[in-house]
């Protein structure tokens, strides 16, 4: 297992050659809070995990115990003049648009807290699985703001829009089972299991074509919001780059030989 670490408070830790990714939030003495140099850590972690072909599932994991991510260093936040939030929010939307802009499936290991930007990078990724402890939320019109990791535009495509803005204008909490029954969450699992199903579903993930995985991910985020037929523009567009690849070949001869494919572009 290989690690790098950029900055103080991320880490990045490799699996195996199987190509899954952890992106580990590592600020546990803040509860992960995104502060200007994490905000920096995590959008240089996810420009160096874009590039990288041998990628191909990452999952954003949190070494505090009782929380993934409390959302934007208030702390911080409270020292800055009018000036410094203006120099700052560049910096900040760089870590949400990373996550939100990785070219592979990316899913979030959610416990504890994951409140307004923390709640922010999770929606960023394309599958939540959170554990029996996880509460998530946007509170950020209870502090004078607005969701501004993308918030008010991922939560609607999730949930709807009048869902969205109940859960927005309200800015309360929602534990781990109704945020399950609402969607808020894609996959519910016993306390403590958050990562190591998360890992285990990025593993299934990462088993197929790096190819078609990156082209099906292009084809669901371009997508959204599109009408039907600019979508299945596409989605052609996306099949016509992987249709005569090495991938496909390989894919094709294995099924018809009964045996797991070896990709050439996992190689």
């Amino acid at each position: 297992m290989g690690e790098e670490r950029f900055g103080e408070f991320v880490l990045v830790r490799r699996h195996g050659e199987e190509g899954v990714v952890e992106l580990v939030l590592d600020r546990p003495k803040a509860m992960n809070a995104v502060s200007t140099e994490m905000a920096r850590s995590v959008a240089a972690a996810c420009a160096a995990l874009g590039g990288d072909e041998g990628v191909r599932v990452v999952v954003v994991t949190s070494t505090h115990e009782r929380a993934f991510c409390v959302g934007a260093d208030l702390k911080e936040r409270n020292s800055f003049s009018d000036a410094d939030l203006v120099r700052q929010r560049p910096v900040a939307r760089g870590a949400y648009t990373g996550v939100l802009e990785l070219p592979v499936p990316t899913i979030a290991a959610v416990h504890g807290f994951a409140l307004g930007g923390g709640f922010e990078l999770a929606l960023a990724c394309d599958l939540i699985v959170a554990d029996g402890t996880a509460v998530v939320g946007l509170p950020e019109v209870s502090v004078g703001v607005i969701p501004g990791g993308g918030g008010t535009q991922l939560l609607p495509r999730r949930v709807g829009a009048a869902r969205a803005a109940e859960l927005i204008f309200t800015a309360r909490r929602v534990e781990a089972e109704e945020a399950y029954r609402l969607g808020l969450v894609d996959q519910l699992v016993p306390a403590g299991e958050d990562r190591s199903a998360a890992l285990a579903l990025a593993e299934r993930i990462a088993a197929n074509s790096p190819v078609g995985l990156r082209a099906a991910k292009r084809a669901l985020r371009l997508g959204q919001g599109l009408d039907l037929r600019a979508g299945l523009e596409v989605e052609d567009a996306a099949w016509r780059s992987v249709a005569f690849s090495e991938d496909r070949a390989e894919g094709v001869a294995a099924f018809a030989e009964r045996r797991a494919p070896r990709w050439p572009s996992g190689r």
